[in-house]
């Protein structure tokens, strides 16, 4: 896996769990990536991003020493200081408030919960397009905001093919990934694409990103 033509693209591993860091940096060694760094605390973790700036920085929300949002207060800091370093957060738990909180901040977020690390493929495919500015967002999470959405639901408004959509543009596929998904054409889900920024309406756009961003601004206001 390369970040250019000459050189791989570098990665640091932030998780207090030896086993799992290494897990992570050794399959992503095997996989392609340059792993120049791991830490087992945040603190180490930005000393290690301000001295050499990696191309994406995979970090545990929960880190010492209170296992709270350690993780989470080090990559809003590393997307103050250091915008052009993508990120993947891993939770062990759906954490709407502080996933919400980073999808904020720009390109190249991501979220994924440590239980989805299973298959080595997509999780590679998953660290691929979040260092080349993609947003991906956990399907549980999707779930939880749809979920605890209140009484004035703005998906009323939705069809059932519409909401199903919404979801796949929420994990950041693009058009052509969500009717392979959904077995319908491009040109369809184009058409259901304007319709669901009509009705909730956001302004229509062709950056993926910012349809996640809107769709999940648009999510959490409403919840």
């Amino acid at each position: 896996m390369t970040g250019t033509d000459e050189a791989p693209l570098q990665v640091v591993v932030a998780d207090d769990d030896v086993l799992l860091r290494e897990g992570l940096a050794s399959l992503l060694t095997r996989s392609g990536f340059d792993v120049i760094g791991q830490a087992g605390d945040a603190d180490s973790l930005m000393t290690m991003v301000r001295k050499e700036p990696p191309r994406l920085a995979i970090i545990d929300i929960r880190m010492p020493p209170t296992h709270s949002a350690e993780g989470l207060d080090a990559a809003l800091q590393i997307r103050r200081e250091l915008p052009d370093v993508a990120m993947l957060l891993l939770s062990a738990h759906v954490e709407v408030e502080h996933a919400l909180e980073l999808l904020d901040g720009g390109r190249g977020i991501g979220y994924l919960l440590k239980s989805r690390v299973t298959d080595v493929a997509e999780f590679v495919d998953t660290v691929s397009r979040v260092a080349e500015g993609a947003s991906i967002i956990d399907p549980a999470l999707i779930q939880e905001l749809v979920s605890a959405r209140r009484r004035t639901d703005p998906l009323e408004a939705l069809s059932a093919r519409e909401r199903e959509v919404l979801i796949l543009m929420t994990e950041g596929l693009s058009n052509a990934g969500i009717g392979r998904r959904l077995w319908i054409t491009e040109g369809t889900v184009e058409k259901h694409v304007r319709n669901i920024l009509s009705k909730l309406d956001l302004a229509e756009t062709p950056d993926d990103h910012r349809r996640v961003r809107a769709v999940i601004t648009y999510l959490d206001a409403t919840s």
